[in-house]
């Protein structure tokens, strides 16, 4: 068993590229909504107000719609485009549990291949231990 843990998920969502995924899925009119919501996120810290860049707002109700969304395009592909194959892959937001069966000795390369598919999104790995695993 083994756990993958994205680093910081919302922010580092790409928001250009999910705003591409959702035009396969949606119309124009709701594309520039979503657009719109998703590009308009300011914050305001000791008084001085700031635009955030890319990834979707912490406390948003539409970011763990997008994330999961996103992810969901990531990790089919990821999948697929690996050398091994995880037996069973289960996420949940930003925490997989993962069924590895090829031995801990190729969980590094696993490991690697997930963390170079994008430079935002990275992940952290834990590997059972005793047959625990903290998820």
């Amino acid at each position: 068993m083994v756990g993958f843990d994205v680093v910081s998920l919302f922010t580092k969502v790409p928001v250009e590229e999910s705003l591409t995924l959702l035009s396969q899925h949606f119309n124009k009119d709701i594309l520039a909504l979503y657009k719109h919501v998703l590009t308009s996120t300011y914050f305001r810290i000791d008084g001085q107000f700031y635009e955030q860049t890319d990834g979707v707002a912490m406390g948003s109700p539409l970011s763990p719609v997008i994330a999961n969304f996103y992810m969901e395009n990531f990790e089919t592909k990821a999948i697929k485009q690996a050398t091994l194959k995880p037996a069973s892959w289960y996420r949940y937001v930003d925490d997989t549990f993962v069924i590895w069966p090829h031995g801990k000795g190729k969980l590094t390369d696993f490991l690697n291949h997930l963390n170079g598919i994008h430079n935002n999104i990275q992940f952290t790995m834990e590997i059972e231990d005793e047959g625990d695993l903290p998820f």
